[in-house]
């Protein structure tokens, strides 16, 4: 079996190429890394049967897909809230919150190889992480999920695809080409996202009205159809209008808010923190993953769960006046 240190190093290259692919599969951060870890046992244990015929990265992807392969055979498909209704009046109630498995989670980029050295991997990472590519992906059977990344993203050959799943290379190239077009039919959003420079301008621009609550700025830094999502509530909204009554209404309390940046599905992000009603200081509120237009922001999902959330991020318990 060869040294045993050398070995166990060899498996762990491959921990965060395989996060953000069973990140991609699962739509769930935290059910990935859970993935990738039972992953790294069914590979230790079955180490003596690896034979050498395919590569140790097809081989670990293969023992990666069977084990999303299991978690999904509940049929179970994680969702943001724009799949699952029409947007309502930003004047209203969010409602009752729902099951966090509901929802798809944001992601850092440490974990899904989307802050990587090589630019060009680095930008497909960051392309094939963004929220509503993942939302997308949900609609795809498992192994067609499966065959989409690991060709178009993961860049393996038909052959290791078909390899991997047991299957002829006809069948893979079959089952890519369905992939591509549900795919493209739930990729309703067609627009280029901004460069980077120009997203880490608007982020800052952002940052600094949002803070200030500056309803004008904010109207100028928001396309005329940008969304407005808070997880867990299936509550959702699109247009200026109805984000500056939501922000003016039901969401008056995030005026005077602090925004800490960080890096969420590949863009700038932002963990929100609202003033302390009961004393000094500001409290963890929400995770903003922004989405950015070629010129605008077209998107703001406000992920709730920031128990679990905020430390993935290493962002902060609590910041002070």
């Amino acid at each position: 079996m060869g040294d045993v240190t050398t070995t166990d190093d060899q498996l762990e290259t491959y921990r965060s190429e395989l996060t953000g692919y069973c990140y991609r599969m699962l739509g769930s951060v935290f059910e990935a890394q859970d993935a990738v870890q039972e992953t790294m046992v069914r590979a230790w244990r079955s180490l003596d049967r690896f034979e050498g015929r395919s590569s140790l990265r097809s081989w670990m992807y293969r023992i990666a897909t069977n084990v999303c392969l299991d978690a999904l055979a509940a049929g179970k498909r994680r969702a943001l809230p724009m799949d699952l209704s029409g947007p309502t009046s930003g004047a209203v109630s969010p409602g009752a919150p729902l099951d966090s498995g509901t929802w798809i989670e944001p992601c850092p980029a440490h974990l899904t190889g989307a802050d990587g050295d090589d630019p060009a991997e680095a930008s497909v990472a960051r392309e094939s992480v963004r929220l509503a590519f993942v939302a997308a992906l949900q609609h795809l059977s498992p192994k067609q999920r499966a065959t989409l990344l690991l060709r178009d993203v993961m860049a393996f050959s038909a052959r290791e695809v078909a390899d991997l799943h047991y299957v002829t290379v006809a069948s893979v190239n079959s089952a890519l080409q369905r992939a591509r077009a549900t795919l493209a039919a739930h990729r309703a959003e067609r627009a280029d996202p901004a460069p980077d420079s120009v997203q880490r301008v608007l982020a800052d621009r952002y940052a600094q009205a949002f803070s200030r609550f500056d309803m004008v700025e904010l109207s100028m830094l928001l396309h005329v159809d940008a969304t407005l999502s808070l997880p867990p509530y299936a509550l959702w909204m699109r247009g200026v209008s109805d984000i500056q009554a939501w922000l003016n209404g039901p969401a008056i309390g995030c005026k005077g808010s602090r925004l800490i940046p960080t890096i969420a599905n590949g863009s700038p992000a932002f963990g929100q923190y609202r003033p302390r009603p009961d004393g000094p200081g500001f409290a963890p509120w929400a995770l903003q993953v922004i989405k950015y237009g070629p010129d605008r922001i077209t998107g703001i999902n406000a992920f709730r769960d920031t128990d679990r959330l905020f430390p993935l991020f290493g962002l902060p318990s609590h910041v002070p006046d």
